[in-house]
């Protein structure tokens, strides 16, 4: 046997203990590289694997008019869950489940074994009640949670509806501003978690934790909602007495391009926008609509006219036969017969066809066009809402005679209600042409302060001062004299525009189907609103835009200015009262009168008399206000102890 020196074992003992010594460095090196280096990915790969999440949805931002009124919030709308690995009796659970939910037992059961993680119950358990929630929870059943979802919520129904759009099930906006601004809204989910064995049990001694959600930003609009709930009520108003096809009405403060009021017909309830067809919320129709503007566009052709010193209101004059005569083919006046000799401040008055046209002849194609892009048409205005159009205008290598003087008066191009309300605004307001805009401000919504503010934008100046004070001074006349007088309001100097467009259906003019329109604005010395009126299809009326609209707009404009604390004006155009036309008288003075002298006097008015003394103490309308003759005047004329005192 051959015998091992100790050298070699001793060698051989040496190397072994290097080799030992060597794997346990690695062993410690990685062991030192698992804890240190990949500790925290590897901790959260586990609490992947062990825990599972009930979400918290975060609250959507509020939407607020500018004043601070609500129109969109959130309501508590809880959710139910089910972690199937933790449910020991699914029979059971599926039972109760089904009976509280009122959801088929099989569907229950379905739900209850599924094998996921978290099985959430939609649709029947999706944003329930808090009582039904309160139900769920009262059965105390394991692997059974209530999340806190919560849903859009709009307080005052139809009101602002396309404006504000709504959002979905899960929270996301879907149309209007909701949609618009959903990223700002929308904000972050938190959850609760808790940790589970492999089995899906819970683990006993892992505390929860909670990750709270981050809300959405608030956004508080431009909208003002007196001027909302006015311009809400006339188009009822208006849908209740023509029976239209649609409605549309806007309201902007002309000096900086904020939208006070903005509504359309018909409307929906954007927390069951799933009871109405797509096309009614999909249809934001002061931003979407395009349609011949009509006479409203003839502001355009005035402002351009007025600019390139063509015409004098005053000195020029233009003689109306009832008709001109353009590329062989005669444009008719409205009026049959014409106007005859008139200036060309009665011209604007009587909204005469034939004078816009020599008015674009004098202008030209290229000039005329070049107005009409810069005030703004036939592209976006920019406003903050989806679905915008565009307009349709002619190839300016395509405008002939004809085209030109069809132009001229509004007929043969198309435009956007909001297009129109802004080149109008620009018009009126020394030639300044702004972005129309709906938000306002963003305010945080744990320190309610404002995060962000929307400053009017400024694109550029049109026309002159000089040349905006005439088509104010023009279009006060055309409501107290011409045809616009029934957006007249006593007082507050409101001017405007008449439209009556046609309405074309594969390539033809419909007959007895218009769009008829008014644009009007307030005090016409300082314009602080513009408000603009279109209603499609009116039945059993004459279909113009001065019996139709016009007087809608002065019911608007009347209320509005009264809400937004404008004084009356005086050196106002004296109104030219037509044959139908209820005259006005100035109420008298009736304090201290006793109802026999009242009586003796013959006053063309109603009384509505309280009170029981002897004499009037108090009187509504004040003075001095103009009202309508056989208008109603309300009196108190005290009590009888007063008297006897």
């Amino acid at each position: 046997m051959k015998r091992v020196s100790n050298v070699t074992v001793r060698k051989r003992l040496i190397f072994a203990l290097s080799v030992g010594m060597v794997v346990f460095i690695v062993m410690i090196v990685r062991l030192g590289f698992v804890q240190i280096v990949m500790g925290d990915e590897i901790s959260e790969r586990a609490e992947d694997l062990w825990s599972r999440n009930i979400p918290f949805e975060a609250k959507r931002g509020e939407i607020l008019d500018r004043n601070g009124v609500p129109l969109a919030t959130n309501i508590s709308a809880p959710s139910v869950l089910v972690v199937p690995r933790q449910v020991s009796d699914p029979a059971t659970v599926a039972d109760q489940l089904a009976n509280v939910l009122s959801m088929d037992r099989q569907k229950a059961y379905e739900y209850v074994t599924k094998n996921e993680s978290i099985v959430r119950i939609n649709p029947e358990g999706r944003k329930i009640t808090n009582e039904l929630a309160h139900e769920v929870r009262d059965l105390k059943l394991d692997g059974v949670y209530i999340a806190e979802d919560n849903k859009r919520h709009y307080p005052k129904g139809k009101y602002l509806s396309h404006v504000l759009g709504f959002a979905g099930i899960d929270n996301q906006g879907l149309t209007g501003l909701e949609l618009y601004y959903d990223e700002k809204l929308s904000g972050q989910s938190g959850h609760v978690s808790f940790y589970s064995d492999a089995k899906g049990r819970r683990m006993p001694n892992l505390a929860d934790e909670y990750t709270a959600p981050v809300n959405g930003q608030h956004l508080k609009l431009t909208i003002n909602s007196e001027i909302q709930t006015i311009i809400e009520r006339e188009l009822d108003n208006a849908e209740a007495k023509y029976n239209p096809d649609g409605a549309i009405a806007i309201a902007m403060d002309p000096n900086t391009g904020e939208v006070l009021g903005m509504s359309s017909r018909p409307d929906y309830d954007p927390e069951n926008f799933r009871e109405v067809p797509p096309e009614i919320y999909n249809q934001n129709k002061p931003v979407w609509s395009q349609y011949e503007p009509g006479s409203t566009f003839k502001i355009i052709t005035l402002a351009a006219s007025l600019e390139e010193g063509i015409v004098d209101l005053d000195e020029d004059e233009f003689h109306d036969p009832g008709y001109i005569e353009v590329a062989g083919r005669n444009i008719k006046c409205w009026k049959k017969g014409g106007h005859g000799s008139q200036t060309y401040l009665e011209v604007v008055q009587n909204s005469c066809n034939p004078g816009f046209v020599a008015l674009g002849q004098e202008l030209g194609k290229e000039t005329l066009f070049d107005y009409i892009h810069d005030f703004g048409f036939g592209k976006k205005t920019g406003i903050d809402l989806q679905g915008e159009g565009t307009g349709i205008l002619f190839d300016l290598d395509a405008v002939e005679a004809l085209e030109l003087a069809t132009t001229s008066f509004g007929q043969g191009v198309s435009v956007t209600p909001i297009q129109q309300v802004v080149a109008v605004s620009a018009a009126i307001n020394g030639g300044y042409l702004y972005q129309p805009f709906l938000a306002k401000e963003w305010v945080d919504p744990q320190t309610e302060e404002v995060v962000s503010r929307q400053d009017p934008i400024m694109k550029r100046q049109i026309i002159s001062e000089e040349t905006s004070r005439e088509i104010r001074r023009a279009l006060e006349h055309v409501v107290a004299k011409g045809s616009g007088g029934g957006a007249f309001v006593d007082g507050y100097r409101v001017g405007g525009k008449t439209g009556t467009a046609q309405k074309a259906k594969d390539g033809r003019y419909l007959e007895n189907n218009h769009i008829v329109s008014f644009i009007g604005f307030a005090p016409a010395d300082d314009p602080e609103i513009v408000v603009y009126v279109a209603i499609d299809n009116p039945k059993d009326t004459v279909q113009f835009g001065g019996v139709v609209a016009a007087p809608i707009v002065g019911n608007i404009m009347e209320d509005s200015l009264h809400s937004l604390g404008v004084e009356k004006r005086s050196e106002q155009v004296e109104k030219e009262l037509s044959w139908n036309d209820t005259p006005l008288i100035e109420t008298p003075d009736l304090i201290g009168l006793t109802m026999r002298e009242i009586n003796e006097a013959y006053y063309e008015l109603e009384l509505d008399v309280s009170g029981s003394g002897k004499e009037v103490v108090l009187q509504s309308p004040d003075p001095g206000v103009k009202v309508k003759t056989g208008s109603k005047i309300r009196v108190h004329m005290g009590d009888k102890e007063d008297d006897e005192q």
